[in-house]
Protein backbone atom coordinates (compact mmCIF):
# COMPACT_ATOMS: atom_id res chain seq x y z
CA UNK A 1 0.00 0.00 0.00
CA UNK A 2 1.74 3.25 -1.21
CA UNK A 3 -0.64 5.55 -0.03
CA UNK A 4 -0.83 7.59 3.29
CA UNK A 5 -3.25 6.46 5.52
CA UNK A 6 -4.86 7.08 8.44
CA UNK A 7 -5.09 4.95 11.74
CA UNK A 8 -7.43 4.11 14.35
CA UNK A 9 -6.16 1.74 17.21
CA UNK A 10 -8.45 0.09 19.33
CA UNK A 11 -7.37 1.16 23.50
CA UNK A 12 -7.15 -3.07 24.19
CA UNK A 13 -4.34 -3.65 21.75
CA UNK A 14 -2.38 -0.30 22.00
CA UNK A 15 1.21 -2.45 23.32
CA UNK A 16 0.43 -5.53 20.57
CA UNK A 17 4.34 -5.19 18.28
CA UNK A 18 1.98 -3.97 15.28
CA UNK A 19 -0.08 -1.49 17.19
CA UNK A 20 3.72 0.24 18.52
CA UNK A 21 4.89 -0.37 14.92
CA UNK A 22 2.19 1.87 13.54
CA UNK A 23 2.60 4.41 16.40
CA UNK A 24 6.31 4.83 15.80
CA UNK A 25 5.96 5.12 11.87
CA UNK A 26 3.49 7.84 11.57
CA UNK A 27 1.80 10.60 13.45
CA UNK A 28 -2.02 10.38 12.16
CA UNK A 29 -3.68 8.13 14.19
CA UNK A 30 -5.75 7.79 16.97
CA UNK A 31 -6.78 5.84 19.83
CA UNK A 32 -10.32 4.68 20.15
CA UNK A 33 -12.59 2.13 21.70
CA UNK A 34 -13.88 0.68 18.44
CA UNK A 35 -13.48 0.40 14.86
CA UNK A 36 -14.98 3.40 12.40
CA UNK A 37 -17.80 2.28 10.40
CA UNK A 38 -16.87 3.41 6.95
CA UNK A 39 -19.90 2.50 4.20
CA UNK A 40 -18.21 3.70 1.14
CA UNK A 41 -15.93 0.68 -0.42
CA UNK A 42 -13.26 3.25 -2.24
CA UNK A 43 -13.20 5.32 1.01
CA UNK A 44 -12.93 2.57 3.86
CA UNK A 45 -9.69 2.00 2.09
CA UNK A 46 -7.75 4.82 3.01
CA UNK A 47 -8.33 4.06 6.66
CA UNK A 48 -6.72 1.40 8.31
CA UNK A 49 -8.06 -0.04 12.32
CA UNK A 50 -6.24 -1.73 14.31
CA UNK A 51 -9.16 -4.38 16.16
CA UNK A 52 -8.55 -6.69 19.38
CA UNK A 53 -9.31 -10.15 18.47
CA UNK A 54 -13.01 -11.17 19.19
CA UNK A 55 -14.38 -14.22 18.57
CA UNK A 56 -13.34 -17.25 16.68
CA UNK A 57 -11.27 -15.95 13.70
CA UNK A 58 -10.38 -19.36 12.38
CA UNK A 59 -12.80 -21.19 10.02
CA UNK A 60 -13.04 -22.76 6.68
CA UNK A 61 -13.49 -20.92 3.68
CA UNK A 62 -16.87 -19.25 3.50
CA UNK A 63 -17.38 -20.43 -0.11
CA UNK A 64 -16.94 -24.25 0.88
CA UNK A 65 -20.40 -25.90 -0.71
CA UNK A 66 -21.09 -29.39 -0.86
CA UNK A 67 -22.27 -29.24 -4.20
CA UNK A 68 -18.90 -28.35 -5.79
CA UNK A 69 -15.54 -30.05 -4.60
CA UNK A 70 -14.24 -27.82 -2.76
CA UNK A 71 -10.49 -27.56 -1.27
CA UNK A 72 -11.08 -27.06 2.07
CA UNK A 73 -8.39 -24.47 2.72
CA UNK A 74 -8.90 -23.13 6.17
CA UNK A 75 -8.74 -18.85 6.84
CA UNK A 76 -7.95 -16.50 8.82
CA UNK A 77 -10.00 -13.43 9.45
CA UNK A 78 -6.89 -11.08 10.43
CA UNK A 79 -7.97 -8.68 7.65
CA UNK A 80 -11.10 -7.20 6.37
CA UNK A 81 -11.09 -5.03 2.63
CA UNK A 82 -8.33 -4.45 0.33
CA UNK A 83 -6.30 -1.43 -0.59
CA UNK A 84 -6.29 -2.63 -3.87
CA UNK A 85 -9.21 -1.81 -6.55
CA UNK A 86 -9.76 -5.27 -8.71
CA UNK A 87 -13.12 -4.65 -10.37
CA UNK A 88 -14.33 -7.86 -9.62
CA UNK A 89 -13.78 -7.85 -6.29
CA UNK A 90 -16.42 -9.51 -4.10
CA UNK A 91 -15.72 -7.71 -1.57
CA UNK A 92 -17.91 -4.15 -2.58
CA UNK A 93 -20.65 -6.77 -2.03
CA UNK A 94 -20.25 -8.70 1.14
CA UNK A 95 -18.66 -6.01 3.56
CA UNK A 96 -21.07 -4.13 6.07
CA UNK A 97 -18.02 -2.16 7.37
CA UNK A 98 -16.00 -1.29 4.62
CA UNK A 99 -13.24 0.11 6.77
CA UNK A 100 -9.98 -1.36 6.03
CA UNK A 101 -8.98 -3.00 9.14
CA UNK A 102 -6.31 -5.49 10.80
CA UNK A 103 -6.50 -7.66 13.53
CA UNK A 104 -3.42 -6.49 15.66
CA UNK A 105 -3.20 -9.39 18.52
CA UNK A 106 -1.52 -12.16 17.28
CA UNK A 107 -0.49 -13.92 20.10
CA UNK A 108 -4.16 -14.66 20.35
CA UNK A 109 -4.72 -15.27 16.95
CA UNK A 110 -2.06 -18.09 17.20
CA UNK A 111 -3.34 -19.26 20.23
CA UNK A 112 -6.47 -19.88 18.62
CA UNK A 113 -4.98 -22.13 15.64
CA UNK A 114 -2.67 -24.02 17.79
CA UNK A 115 -6.15 -25.50 19.92
CA UNK A 116 -7.45 -26.48 16.48
CA UNK A 117 -4.85 -28.08 15.09
CA UNK A 118 -4.18 -30.01 18.40
CA UNK A 119 -7.51 -31.61 18.08
CA UNK A 120 -6.98 -33.23 14.68
CA UNK A 121 -3.13 -33.83 14.41
CA UNK A 122 -4.03 -36.37 11.44
CA UNK A 123 -4.26 -33.76 9.27
CA UNK A 124 -2.45 -31.09 7.68
CA UNK A 125 -3.98 -27.64 8.26
CA UNK A 126 -3.21 -25.05 5.07
CA UNK A 127 -4.39 -21.72 6.22
CA UNK A 128 -4.81 -18.21 4.51
CA UNK A 129 -4.76 -15.17 5.25
CA UNK A 130 -6.51 -13.85 2.09
CA UNK A 131 -10.34 -14.31 2.14
CA UNK A 132 -11.57 -10.70 3.23
CA UNK A 133 -8.32 -9.12 2.05
CA UNK A 134 -4.92 -9.34 0.51
CA UNK A 135 -2.16 -11.41 3.00
CA UNK A 136 0.45 -8.78 2.26
CA UNK A 137 -0.85 -5.28 0.58
CA UNK A 138 -0.72 -4.13 4.49
CA UNK A 139 2.94 -5.57 5.09
CA UNK A 140 4.96 -2.37 5.22
CA UNK A 141 2.69 -0.99 8.07
CA UNK A 142 2.08 -3.81 10.03
CA UNK A 143 4.54 -6.65 9.89
CA UNK A 144 1.37 -8.94 10.72
CA UNK A 145 2.45 -11.67 8.33
CA UNK A 146 6.05 -11.69 9.24
CA UNK A 147 4.81 -12.20 12.49
CA UNK A 148 2.63 -14.97 11.34
CA UNK A 149 5.50 -16.45 9.47
CA UNK A 150 7.58 -16.81 12.56
CA UNK A 151 4.74 -18.23 14.72
CA UNK A 152 4.24 -21.49 11.88
CA UNK A 153 7.31 -22.27 11.50
CA UNK A 154 7.21 -23.84 14.59
CA UNK A 155 3.51 -25.97 14.39
CA UNK A 156 3.80 -29.26 13.38
CA UNK A 157 0.89 -29.90 11.60
CA UNK A 158 0.02 -26.37 9.69
CA UNK A 159 1.05 -24.00 6.49
CA UNK A 160 0.28 -20.84 6.39
CA UNK A 161 -0.76 -19.21 2.90
CA UNK A 162 -0.26 -15.78 2.22
CA UNK A 163 -1.83 -14.71 -1.19
CA UNK A 164 -0.95 -11.41 -2.58
CA UNK A 165 -1.17 -9.64 -6.04
CA UNK A 166 1.24 -7.36 -4.59
CA UNK A 167 5.47 -7.89 -4.55
CA UNK A 168 5.70 -6.66 -0.55
CA UNK A 169 7.63 -9.49 0.39
CA UNK A 170 10.41 -8.04 1.72
CA UNK A 171 9.68 -8.67 5.77
CA UNK A 172 9.67 -12.17 4.74
CA UNK A 173 13.29 -12.96 3.09
CA UNK A 174 15.28 -13.11 6.15
CA UNK A 175 12.72 -15.13 8.55
CA UNK A 176 13.90 -18.97 9.26
CA UNK A 177 10.36 -20.21 8.39
CA UNK A 178 11.31 -24.01 7.88
CA UNK A 179 9.17 -23.74 4.61
CA UNK A 180 6.05 -23.83 6.61
CA UNK A 181 4.92 -20.78 4.78
CA UNK A 182 3.66 -20.87 1.16
CA UNK A 183 3.73 -17.19 -0.62
CA UNK A 184 0.88 -17.14 -3.25
CA UNK A 185 0.19 -15.04 -5.93
CA UNK A 186 -3.05 -14.16 -8.05
CA UNK A 187 -1.78 -14.06 -11.38
CA UNK A 188 -3.11 -12.72 -14.24
CA UNK A 189 -2.52 -11.60 -17.69
CA UNK A 190 -0.99 -8.12 -18.18
CA UNK A 191 -4.22 -7.09 -20.19
CA UNK A 192 -6.28 -8.17 -16.95
CA UNK A 193 -4.11 -6.89 -14.47
CA UNK A 194 -3.90 -3.45 -16.22
CA UNK A 195 -7.90 -2.89 -16.95
CA UNK A 196 -9.21 -4.60 -13.70
CA UNK A 197 -6.76 -5.51 -10.81
CA UNK A 198 -5.78 -1.84 -10.56
CA UNK A 199 -3.55 -0.35 -7.96
CA UNK A 200 -2.01 -3.89 -7.67
CA UNK A 201 2.22 -4.48 -8.91
CA UNK A 202 2.36 -5.52 -12.27
CA UNK A 203 3.35 -8.91 -13.73
CA UNK A 204 6.57 -8.44 -13.86
CA UNK A 205 6.54 -6.78 -10.02
CA UNK A 206 4.74 -10.18 -8.90
CA UNK A 207 6.98 -12.49 -10.97
CA UNK A 208 10.71 -10.86 -9.73
CA UNK A 209 8.67 -10.90 -5.53
CA UNK A 210 7.98 -14.22 -6.58
CA UNK A 211 11.56 -15.22 -7.22
CA UNK A 212 12.57 -13.56 -4.05
CA UNK A 213 10.94 -15.72 -2.22
CA UNK A 214 11.69 -19.01 -3.91
CA UNK A 215 15.38 -17.99 -3.68
CA UNK A 216 14.83 -17.07 -0.01
CA UNK A 217 13.61 -21.04 0.56
CA UNK A 218 9.61 -20.74 0.34
CA UNK A 219 7.48 -22.21 -2.05
CA UNK A 220 4.59 -20.51 -3.75
CA UNK A 221 1.24 -21.95 -4.81
CA UNK A 222 -0.10 -20.32 -7.98
CA UNK A 223 -4.03 -18.51 -8.55
CA UNK A 224 -4.97 -18.14 -12.45
CA UNK A 225 -8.29 -17.27 -10.85
CA UNK A 226 -10.49 -15.36 -11.85
CA UNK A 227 -9.32 -16.28 -15.96
CA UNK A 228 -11.46 -13.52 -17.62
CA UNK A 229 -12.66 -13.69 -21.44
CA UNK A 230 -11.83 -11.05 -23.69
CA UNK A 231 -10.07 -10.80 -27.28
CA UNK A 232 -6.39 -12.44 -27.67
CA UNK A 233 -7.30 -14.64 -24.23
CA UNK A 234 -5.63 -17.05 -25.77
CA UNK A 235 -2.50 -15.69 -26.49
CA UNK A 236 -2.09 -13.90 -23.44
CA UNK A 237 -2.41 -16.45 -21.11
CA UNK A 238 -0.30 -18.83 -23.49
CA UNK A 239 2.40 -16.14 -22.60
CA UNK A 240 1.52 -15.51 -18.74
CA UNK A 241 2.39 -19.30 -18.07
CA UNK A 242 5.36 -19.22 -20.12
CA UNK A 243 6.64 -15.82 -18.39
CA UNK A 244 5.71 -17.68 -14.71
CA UNK A 245 7.50 -20.93 -15.83
CA UNK A 246 10.43 -19.10 -16.96
CA UNK A 247 11.27 -17.36 -14.15
CA UNK A 248 10.04 -19.78 -11.63
CA UNK A 249 10.87 -23.49 -11.15
CA UNK A 250 8.31 -26.58 -11.22
CA UNK A 251 10.01 -27.94 -7.56
CA UNK A 252 8.91 -24.85 -6.41
CA UNK A 253 5.25 -24.75 -6.61
CA UNK A 254 3.12 -26.16 -4.05
CA UNK A 255 0.22 -26.32 -6.06
CA UNK A 256 -1.83 -24.50 -8.47
CA UNK A 257 -5.34 -23.37 -8.70
CA UNK A 258 -7.48 -22.36 -11.74
CA UNK A 259 -11.26 -20.84 -11.65
CA UNK A 260 -12.99 -17.90 -13.37
CA UNK A 261 -15.01 -14.95 -13.12
CA UNK A 262 -17.96 -15.45 -10.83
CA UNK A 263 -20.17 -13.20 -9.11
CA UNK A 264 -23.38 -12.35 -7.07
CA UNK A 265 -26.11 -10.99 -9.62
CA UNK A 266 -26.15 -8.29 -7.42
CA UNK A 267 -22.62 -7.07 -7.34
CA UNK A 268 -23.29 -6.30 -11.33
CA UNK A 269 -24.71 -2.87 -10.35
CA UNK A 270 -22.18 -1.98 -8.19
CA UNK A 271 -19.38 -3.53 -10.43
CA UNK A 272 -20.80 -1.19 -13.00
CA UNK A 273 -21.15 1.85 -10.74
CA UNK A 274 -17.97 1.97 -9.02
CA UNK A 275 -15.99 1.07 -11.89
CA UNK A 276 -17.81 2.48 -15.01
CA UNK A 277 -15.33 1.43 -17.28
CA UNK A 278 -14.85 -1.95 -16.48
CA UNK A 279 -16.22 -4.13 -19.46
CA UNK A 280 -16.60 -7.60 -17.43
CA UNK A 281 -20.60 -7.23 -17.64
CA UNK A 282 -20.54 -6.83 -20.96
CA UNK A 283 -20.36 -11.05 -21.60
CA UNK A 284 -23.06 -13.26 -21.56
CA UNK A 285 -23.12 -14.99 -18.16
CA UNK A 286 -25.44 -17.68 -16.56
CA UNK A 287 -26.52 -18.06 -12.71
CA UNK A 288 -25.23 -21.26 -11.07
CA UNK A 289 -27.06 -22.93 -8.22
CA UNK A 290 -24.93 -21.12 -6.05
CA UNK A 291 -26.17 -18.10 -7.04
CA UNK A 292 -23.29 -17.09 -8.58
CA UNK A 293 -23.05 -15.50 -12.31
CA UNK A 294 -21.16 -17.60 -14.69
CA UNK A 295 -19.33 -18.03 -18.26
CA UNK A 296 -21.80 -20.87 -19.56
CA UNK A 297 -20.06 -24.19 -19.06
CA UNK A 298 -18.56 -24.93 -22.65
CA UNK A 299 -16.49 -21.49 -22.59
CA UNK A 300 -15.14 -22.15 -19.22
CA UNK A 301 -14.09 -26.02 -19.73
CA UNK A 302 -12.61 -24.21 -23.41
CA UNK A 303 -10.59 -21.81 -21.01
CA UNK A 304 -9.53 -24.30 -18.35
CA UNK A 305 -8.51 -26.88 -21.03
CA UNK A 306 -5.99 -24.21 -22.81
CA UNK A 307 -4.64 -22.90 -19.38
CA UNK A 308 -3.75 -26.63 -18.33
CA UNK A 309 -1.90 -27.83 -21.89
CA UNK A 310 -0.30 -24.94 -21.47
CA UNK A 311 1.03 -25.62 -17.89
CA UNK A 312 1.77 -29.04 -18.68
CA UNK A 313 3.75 -28.02 -21.53
CA UNK A 314 6.21 -26.33 -18.90
CA UNK A 315 6.02 -28.68 -15.30
CA UNK A 316 8.15 -31.17 -16.71
CA UNK A 317 7.93 -34.53 -14.93
CA UNK A 318 7.04 -32.43 -11.42
CA UNK A 319 3.21 -33.64 -10.42
CA UNK A 320 2.20 -30.57 -9.32
CA UNK A 321 -1.50 -30.69 -7.75
CA UNK A 322 -3.73 -28.42 -9.85
CA UNK A 323 -7.27 -27.86 -8.70
CA UNK A 324 -10.85 -26.37 -10.02
CA UNK A 325 -12.07 -23.84 -7.55
CA UNK A 326 -15.72 -23.30 -7.15
CA UNK A 327 -16.68 -25.99 -9.98
CA UNK A 328 -18.41 -29.21 -9.96
CA UNK A 329 -17.41 -33.07 -10.15
CA UNK A 330 -18.32 -32.67 -14.30
CA UNK A 331 -16.50 -30.05 -14.91
CA UNK A 332 -13.42 -31.65 -13.28
CA UNK A 333 -14.27 -35.09 -15.05
CA UNK A 334 -13.70 -33.29 -18.17
CA UNK A 335 -10.65 -31.51 -18.18
CA UNK A 336 -8.51 -34.26 -15.77
CA UNK A 337 -10.51 -37.44 -16.93
CA UNK A 338 -11.50 -37.96 -12.95
CA UNK A 339 -11.92 -36.35 -9.83
CA UNK A 340 -11.72 -36.03 -6.39
CA UNK A 341 -15.08 -37.86 -4.77
CA UNK A 342 -15.57 -35.37 -2.20
CA UNK A 343 -14.01 -32.10 -0.20
CA UNK A 344 -12.53 -34.94 2.01
CA UNK A 345 -10.47 -36.55 -0.91
CA UNK A 346 -9.32 -33.34 -2.25
CA UNK A 347 -8.64 -32.35 1.20
CA UNK A 348 -6.47 -35.35 1.56
CA UNK A 349 -5.14 -35.37 -1.86
CA UNK A 350 -3.47 -31.71 -0.72
CA UNK A 351 -1.72 -33.47 2.25
CA UNK A 352 -0.48 -36.21 -0.03
CA UNK A 353 0.69 -34.61 -2.96
CA UNK A 354 3.02 -32.67 -0.55
CA UNK A 355 4.15 -35.25 1.20
CA UNK A 356 5.53 -36.62 -1.63
CA UNK A 357 6.72 -33.97 -3.09
CA UNK A 358 8.12 -32.41 0.19
CA UNK A 359 8.51 -34.34 2.93
CA UNK A 360 10.50 -32.30 4.79
CA UNK A 361 7.77 -29.54 5.14
CA UNK A 362 4.63 -33.01 5.29
CA UNK A 363 7.02 -35.71 7.01
CA UNK A 364 3.45 -37.52 8.06
CA UNK A 365 2.19 -40.25 5.63
CA UNK A 366 -1.42 -38.99 5.59
CA UNK A 367 -4.54 -40.93 6.21
CA UNK A 368 -6.75 -41.37 3.67
CA UNK A 369 -9.72 -42.89 5.92
CA UNK A 370 -9.15 -40.40 8.40
CA UNK A 371 -9.93 -38.12 6.06
CA UNK A 372 -12.80 -39.42 5.04
CA UNK A 373 -14.34 -39.82 7.84
CA UNK A 374 -14.46 -36.46 8.89
CA UNK A 375 -16.87 -33.77 8.15
CA UNK A 376 -16.56 -30.57 6.41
Amino acid sequence: MKTNPSFSIEEKITNTPIAKKVKATTKNFEITPTSPNIKDHIQGKKHIHLSAKRGEIMNLCASLDNEYICCAVHVLHVVSNCPYNCTYCFLQNYLTNNTLSVVADTKAIIKEIKQKIKAQPWRLFRIGTWELGDSLALEPHTNQSQELAQSFATLPNALLDLRTKSDLVDNLLPLDHKQKTIVSWTLNTKTIINKEELKTANLTQRLAAMKKTTDAGYLTSIHFDPMILYDNWEADYSDLVKELFQKIPSNKIAWISIGSLRFNPEMKKLLEQNYPSSKLTAQEMIAGTDNKMRYAKPLRLKMYQHLLKEIKKYQGSEEILIHLCMERWDVWKKLFGTYPKSIAELDYNFANSLHQRFPQIVPQTPNLKKYLENTY
